[in-house]
């Protein structure tokens, strides 16, 4: 990273490095390229001391630091299994060589096998290591071996993310006759309604619009014969416990439960402890993503000041693919607005965006078509953005653990990342 704009280090008692502005070193904040901005209407939200809202907890400074660990020379994975060894439907079979996919990786190995067999899962995986295959792919196979199994739903925190699983079934089930529904917030629900009344094998959607659905008696909880909480600390960290429960509450007795998560809380384990029956534990994780990013902080005043740092920044061809955290939908529109304003195109996604503008946001950004994402924390977990280079935290998060899945996104794939958040 070129850091000619940030231009002063101090050094810290741990020996890492913290960027200082220099405000000298920067033209008048009122106007850049032409554009003047007034009421500092630069993005970002209210802050306390950390920056993360109004229930923020303060972080200090200094755990926004670290270099990041070069990885060691390891064993390359070598699985138990080949996906041809599992007896998977030639449908499946063909779906997997057109996608590439050859060898399982870890949490594929251990979890595919007993989740064919009907056993109870408990996945524990960080995030971007194939879970979504390690339970589309047995849930597949049992539907259309066994009819009688009834429904799969399948359950994710966030609209995005239930778009992404609903995506990838439909690669791996297109040589087949099943069918999926999506359910989830910011569309019509009338759509929604008619795709259930189609009878659809697979149900994907969010605690909520389920709920809704359920409550005005279209979706057939008692005909579920698999369910699958993905994401499952996430959802809970996201409030949706209640609704969760109620949920499980209608499903049939006699059913497959499976449960993929980064983490396995006290919360979790109570949950799971009265939904599974001997479930099988399939643990891959590995160390802390965070391990593999470089971060750093870089010290702004006014939100001015961290405007024109920002903008500097973005304008570094080493930039390439950048992902800034805001704390407020406001405060992200906003910025991702004035980013645009002086040319640096920016999409947004956050909650009061329509879910067909998210999702539009979100694939101009995968795609390449945008080098820069202005997001809430709804694109900090699951969702599988490649070759992001930065992720810049212009507001601070409320928790630890939120900055630790929010730099997640970078540092992917055997790449190291960049994570900055001003302070």
């Amino acid at each position: 990273m070129n850091v000619r704009l940030l231009v002063s280090t101090v050094r810290q008692p741990s020996s890492r490095k913290v960027f200082m502005q220099r405000k000298s070193s920067f033209k008048s904040p009122s106007t850049r390229g032409g554009k003047v901005f007034r009421n500092n209407k630069f993005g970002g939200g209210n802050r306390r001391r950390n920056g993360g809202g109004q229930h923020g907890k303060y972080i200090d400074p200094s755990r926004f630091v670290n270099t990041a660990v070069e990885r060691a020379e390891e064993a390359p994975f070598v699985p138990e299994h080949s996906f041809n060894d599992f007896g998977l439907l030639p449908q499946l079979e063909k779906a997997l060589a057109a996608k590439g996919y050859s060898t399982p990786t870890p949490i594929q190995d251990g979890a595919i096998k007993p989740a064919m067999e009907g056993r109870d899962v408990i996945g524990l995986a960080n995030t971007g290591t194939g879970k979504t295959a390690a339970f589309t792919l047995p849930i597949i196979h049992r539907l259309v071996n066994q009819p009688q199994l009834g429904i799969a739903l399948i359950m994710a925190p966030t609209r995005e993310l239930a778009v992404q699983i609903d995506d990838e079934f439909k690669e791996f089930a297109k040589h087949t006759h099943l069918k999926s529904a999506l359910c989830l917030g910011g569309v019509s629900i009338h759509r929604q309604i008619a795709q259930l009344r189609r009878r659809p094998q697979v149900i994907i959607g969010t605690p909520g619009r389920l709920k809704d659905l359920f409550n005005n008696n279209h979706l057939p909880l008692n005909k579920v014969g698999v369910v699958v909480l993905d994401e499952a600390d996430h959802m809970l960290d996201m409030g949706f416990i209640q609704d969760i429960r109620f949920l499980l509450g209608q499903l049939p007795d006699k059913r497959q439960s499976l449960c993929f998560s980064a983490t396995l809380t006290p919360e979790i384990k109570q949950l799971i402890h009265g939904i599974m029956t001997d479930p099988v534990t399939v643990s891959v994780r590995t160390g802390d993503t965070s391990s593999q990013v470089e971060q750093n902080v870089i010290r702004g005043g006014s939100k001015e000041d961290k405007f024109r740092i920002l903008e500097e920044m973005l304008r570094q061809p080493d930039f390439e693919k950048v992902l800034i955290f805001g704390q407020t939908k406001f405060g992200v529109q906003r910025l991702a607005d004035n980013l645009t304003r002086i040319g640096i195109a920016a999409e947004a996604i956050h909650g009061n965006k329509t879910q067909p503008k998210r999702q539009k946001s979100l694939r101009a950004f995968k795609s390449g078509q945008v080098s820069v994402l202005v997001a809430t924390d709804v694109a900090a977990r699951g969702l599988d953005i490649p070759k992001v280079s930065h992720v810049i935290n212009f507001d601070q998060p409320a928790t630890y653990e939120d900055y630790i899945h929010r730099i997640g996104r970078t540092g992917r794939a055997g790449r190291t990342g960049q994570a900055l958040t001003f302070i």
